[in-house]
């Protein structure tokens, strides 16, 4: 079995970028370069034929290439509890067309759709119970905006899941045109 998402990732100046925001928040769980993605779509766990189905429809995806901004930080939280600290894009319009036409894709070799609405977003830290306060860490951060960087192209990344967290490797990559 295969676990696959598509994603956008940012080049290595915006990836330094994102490193030096990091920090600050005791017990967070901060990514690292080779984690630093804004998932277009989670695939999920699929057998080698659906995974070279998808691989297949992903290639045939036409999309132009644009440009994002990172813009801002935030957190998701469950019921209150803060688990994730994420970096915003902007504008979000061209990331939620592309994650649509992946979205599409998905559904023609039958993987099911997300019911989770879609946010663009790029995912700083984990947090668990015991990590501090955030909410320090995002007012020290406000305005936070990186220099415009070209998205053109975006990937299908598999995740294997380790004791130390999760380790992507990009399979293929497809040219936005």
């Amino acid at each position: 079995m295969h676990r696959l998402f598509a994603a956008v990732r940012p080049p290595p100046e915006i990836r330094d970028f994102l490193a030096d925001l990091m920090g600050g928040v005791s017990g967070a769980r901060w990514q690292d370069d080779d984690q630093l993605h804004l998932t277009l779509r989670f695939i999920g766990e699929v057998d080698r034929h659906i995974a070279r189905d998808v691989h297949a429809a992903l290639g045939g995806l036409s999309h132009p290439p644009f440009e994002l901004t990172i813009s801002g930080l935030g957190m998701f939280d469950k019921r209150g509890v803060p688990h994730t600290v994420w970096a915003g894009v902007a504008p979000q319009e061209p990331a939620k067309a592309l994650h649509k036409k992946v979205d599409q894709a998905m559904a023609r070799v039958g993987v099911p759709p997300d019911q989770r609405a879609f946010h663009p977003h790029i995912t700083l830290a984990r947090l668990n119970r015991s990590a501090g306060p955030v909410h320090d860490f995002l007012a020290r951060s406000v305005g936070v905006e990186s220099p415009p960087f070209r998205v053109d192209a975006f990937g299908l990344f598999e995740s294997q899941l380790t004791p130390q967290g999760a380790v992507y490797t990009e399979i293929e990559s497809y040219p936005l045109a």
